[in-house]
């Protein structure tokens, strides 16, 4: 079994790698068998989440990681910490266990990537990132991996100087970059809105949306997580990685559904049906599209099989 550091791979490795990989998984339309696990310490908002996976051809991936959001205060920790173990298909030997921060990362980014593809505008020129923490460059890099017309991005982060951090860091790889303290300020000039929070109250409001935008939120996993108000649902066409995790499970979409404000069926698709063509994505340049980046085990299959063809080359 071979001991993979994801740091290691993620400084080399180009993000078109495991969006195109992304990609051709959804396409055979097969999830394989998933199931979650999640454990919250009540008050304190960590939480320990396992993800297990198996697909008949991609083989099976156990993935545990660790959501500490205080870790953020002192810096010494990431927020979020992970280990996934990846086992053979044919007999279930064990081939790798791929540690270090950036394999969530580069999975959440490369999930969304996609969905940007797929359902943003083409000339896409400015992003907005609402929440500075440790996913927002990755995340940056993948859009950008996609929408290479992103010439401007502009942070928002509660906490400001978190927000000047991260601008300062795309600014120094040659980005356009601004910390805004208005988050209706940095929404309403993007054409992508990427939603990187773990709040329970919405960071994101839809009446600040503008004609054409794509919304990205990814960082609530929970039912009593939300980074969109209601407006945000009743305004866009709403699509999710996949319909399983995210109706029931993760709160931008969970809560609406409940309260009756959006029925489940407002969920015009996922990414297996957007991939394949069976479900028809951006119908228009001034459509405003939603897309819940809710993850999944077979997600963490997808790019543990991708990382390890990689990590052979």
């Amino acid at each position: 079994m071979r001991l993979i550091d994801a740091d290691a791979i993620a400084a080399k490795l180009d993000p078109l790698v495991l969006i195109e990989a992304l990609r051709t998984a959804h396409r055979d339309g097969d999830m394989g068998e998933v199931e979650r696990m999640l454990i919250e310490e009540p008050g304190t908002g960590n939480a320990v989440l396992t993800w297990m996976a198996s697909h008949a051809a991609r083989g099976i991936a156990v993935k545990t990681a660790t959501v500490f959001p205080g870790n953020s205060r002192t810096g010494a920790r990431p927020n979020v910490q992970s280990v996934v173990t990846l086992f053979d298909p044919a007999d279930g030997a064990p081939l790798a266990a791929i540690h270090g921060e950036s394999f969530t990362r580069m999975k959440t980014a490369a999930d969304s990537a996609l969905a940007a593809d797929l359902l943003a505008v083409g000339d896409a020129a400015t992003l907005a990132v609402l929440g500075a923490g440790g996913q927002a460059g990755t995340h940056v890099r993948f859009l950008r991996a996609v929408r290479p017309s992103i010439r401007k991005v502009l942070v928002w982060n509660r906490t400001h100087a978190a927000a000047e951090r991260l601008a300062a860091e795309l600014m120094g790889e040659g980005l356009e970059a601004e910390a805004r303290t208005d988050p209706e300020a940095a929404v309403s000039e993007a054409a992508i809105v990427s939603c990187l929070t773990a709040s329970t109250e919405p960071a994101l409001r839809g009446a600040w949306l503008e004609p054409g935008a794509h919304v990205d939120l990814v960082g609530g996993f929970t039912p009593a997580m939300r980074e969109s108000d209601d407006d945000v649902v009743r305004r866009g066409r709403l699509f999710a990685d996949t319909l399983r995790f995210t109706t029931a499970d993760c709160g931008d979409f969970a809560n609406p559904i409940a309260r009756g404000v959006i029925a489940r069926e407002s969920i015009q698709g996922d990414l297996f049906g957007l991939v394949s063509g069976r479900v028809l994505g951006r119908r228009s340049p001034g459509e405003i599209t939603v897309f819940k980046n809710g993850g999944g085990g077979h997600l963490d299959l997808m790019v543990a099989r991708a990382i390890w063809d990689a990590a052979l080359d």
